[in-house]
Parts: structure tokens; C-alpha cells; sequence
């Protein structure tokens, strides 16, 4: 069934819109970024992160659906993240996802934020074949599943504690480099050497596939603490291992749920999966292991509308799936297992 879906993301700090046919061809991309606004909280405000989506919506909607080259009556369905994310952010893109629908006659559908990370390798000319293994890795969220189908996946582990972007902002913080901590991690552990400061890989059970970054963030600390006089000259050297210990367990555990469930493609997805190191590592772990390695663009790595789109579409062609209603609501955590 040929279908135009208007996908809404809104669960934390971007408000973006984007169109998409027929569930992979992109024809719009829109995100508002929040960072200078949350920038000198050290963090997302839950409360300022509402007011701004408010304000932009109906902007990077519009943009969205002139960029695609239609008009608003031109679009066939919506799909809009119902969960996990900040309740208050959600509920700006749930409800003009209704009013939308409703008005027009439409069909619409809320969409799992992380099944949409999962479904954005498809949003690419070269896909994973079913079963696959994915790693989810953002700010909130740090899992691997195993991927049957579009609509079917299996948890099989999750952090425990902070996810692993989570960490990478702690961290940042720590070293007085800022919000958000991924890019400014990244690029000042190009700075330094791994090894050169030891901190631990909590790997846990290595027969297992729960996380636990919390460790890590503590070993940082405590390092900072007994090193208050010079821990600013080896920040480069504290983030490269720091990043080392991270990335070390992430691509341990996806291999290894790959060779337990007979897979051989995985996919590494959200916001962490831009991380050049992360990416570089998996690669070599994954020729080595005979393994095909799938990842989404960078720009589809951080929280974007067309994965809710796209993920949207299999989800408005499934028979076992409930329409959008008007007494449907947003939820701020996902089930998990």
C-alpha cells in the first residue's frame, strides 16, 4: 500500500518532523535542536524541554511537509512517539499527532521510541537480513535485542543503571567540558591514550547482556578527586580511557548476543552509534567474528521523525496492531523484558 506518513518525534529535547513513503524513502528530515537552550543546566529540564517543543511544532511540521514537496491534505497517515521519554515533551507531539489525524480523517498510530531506533537501518539502501542482533545505545537507553521481524524483538539485556550516553554527559560534566558530552568525549580522547589511566570494564555476567555504566562514571570521579591538582592536563587521556572501557563492553556483548542467537548481521543504533571510535571497533570485531555490520547514517543516529515514520508504516499494515484512538496516551517507560 502506497502510503505518505507525517512522522513526530518529541520525547526529550528535539522537536522534528519528517515524511516518509512507503516506510524507507525519506522525503523530509526536519529537527529542531534544543542544546543551547539546556546547555547551561548541565542537562535536559523536563519543564523548559515542553515550552520549546510547544513553540517549534507546528513550524518543523510545516517545513517537513513543504520540503517533501506536498500540501498538509496530501499526507496519507501519521505516526508519532508515544513512549518512553519525558511526559510532558511527548504529550506535545501525541496530541498534535491527534488533533492532526483527527481533523484530516486519517489514520495515525503511536510508535515505541526504541523500535524506531531499531528500524532505522532501514532507512537505508543496504539492510540487515532477519534474525539480527541491535544495540541500542542513547542517552536514556542502553539494550540489545534480538530482531525477528519489523514488528517483533526481543529484549535480551539492558542497563542496569545509567545508559551509556547517559555516562558520556556525566562524564563530560565532570571535566567541565559541557552538555552534550558525546561530541566533546569523543573528540578530546582523539587527545589522549587509552591505558595511559586504568578504569574498569564492567562487564558483569559476560555470559549475560545487562549493562552497568554506573562504575565507570564513579572510577572517574574518584580519579578527579585524588588527582585535583592535575586531572585537567590528563583529560584527554581520562576520556580516551574512559571511552576505551565503554565501547570494550558494548561491542563484547553485541558480538557475543550475535553468536548466541545464530545471527550474522547486527546493527548498532541511537545517538551513542555516532561515536567514530564505536563505530571503527565494531567494524573490525565484526569482520573478525564473520559478521556484517549495519549502521544508520549519523544523521539518523541521534532521535529523528523519519525512523518514527518509517517504523510507523509496518505498524499502520499490521493486522494485530490498535489504531490510534483519542483515549490512547503516552507512557514514559518502555516494558523492557
Amino acid at each position: 500500500m502506497n502510503m505518505k506518513i507525517l512522522g513526530i518525534e518529541t520525547s526529550c529535547d528535539e522537536t522534528a518532523a519528517a515524511v516518509v513513503e512507503n516506510g524507507s524513502r525519506i522525503l523530509s528530515s526536519m529537527v529542531a535542536s534544543q542544546v543551547a537552550v539546556h546547555h547551561p543546566y548541565g542537562g535536559v529540564v523536563p519543564e523548559l524541554a515542553s515550552r520549546k517543543h510547544i513553540e517549534a511544532i507546528v513550524a518543523v511540521i510545516e517545513e517537513a511537509v513543504e520540503e517533501a514537496g506536498m500540501k498538509m491534505d496530501q499526507v496519507d497517515a501519521v505516526a508519532v512517539t508515544r513512549g518512553p521519554g519525558l511526559v510532558g515533551a511527548l504529550l506535545v507531539g501525541f496530541s498534535f499527532a491527534k488533533a492532526f489525524a483527527y481533523a484530516r480523517a486519517i489514520p495515525w498510530t503511536g510508535v515505541d521510541h526504541l523500535k524506531a531506533h531499531i528500524y532505522s537501518v532501514f532507512l537505508d539502501d543496504v539492510t540487515p537480513d532477519f534474525p539480527y542482533a541491535a544495540l541500542l545505545a542513547s542517552g536514556g537507553h542502553t539494550s540489545i535485542y534480538h530482531v525477528k521481524n519489523h514488528l517483533e524483538m526481543t529484549c535480551l539485556g539492558q542497563t542496569l543503571d545509567d545508559a551509556a550516553g547517559e555516562a558520556f554527559d556525566k562524564v563530560a560534566k565532570m571535566l567541565g567540558l559541557g552538555y552534550p558530552g558525546g561530541n566533546v568525549i569523543s573528540e578530546l580522547a582523539e587527545k589522549g591514550t587509552p591505558g595511559k589511566i586504568q578504569f574498569p570494564r564492567a562487564y558483569m555476567d559476560k555470559t549475560a547482556f545487562d549493562f552497568s555504566f554506573s562504575g565507570i562514571k564513579t572510577a572517574v570521579n574518584r580519579f578527579i578527586q585524588t588527582h585535583p591538582e592535575d586531572y585537567r592536563e590528563l583529560a584527554p587521556d581520562i576520556a580516551a580511557e574512559f571511552q576505551a572501557a565503554v565501547i570494550e563492553v558494548l561491542v563484547y556483548k553485541l558480538i557475543h548476543a550475535a553468536e548466541k542467537t545464530g545471527c550474522r548481521d547486527i546493527a548498532i543504533v541511537g545517538g551513542v552509534a555516532a561515536n567514530p571510535r564505536l563505530r571503527e571497533t565494531l567494524k573490525k570485531a565484526a569482520e573478525d567474528s564473520g559478521l556484517r555490520l549495519f549502521a544508520p547514517s549519523i544523521d539518523l543516529c541521534g532521535d529523528n521523525a523519519a525512523m518514527v515514520a518509517g517504523f510507523g508504516y509496518h505498524l499502520l499494515n499490521s493486522e494485530g496492531n490498535e489504531p490510534g484512538n483519542l483515549t490512547m496516551d503516552v507512557y514514559s517507560r518502555s516494558a523492557g523484558r
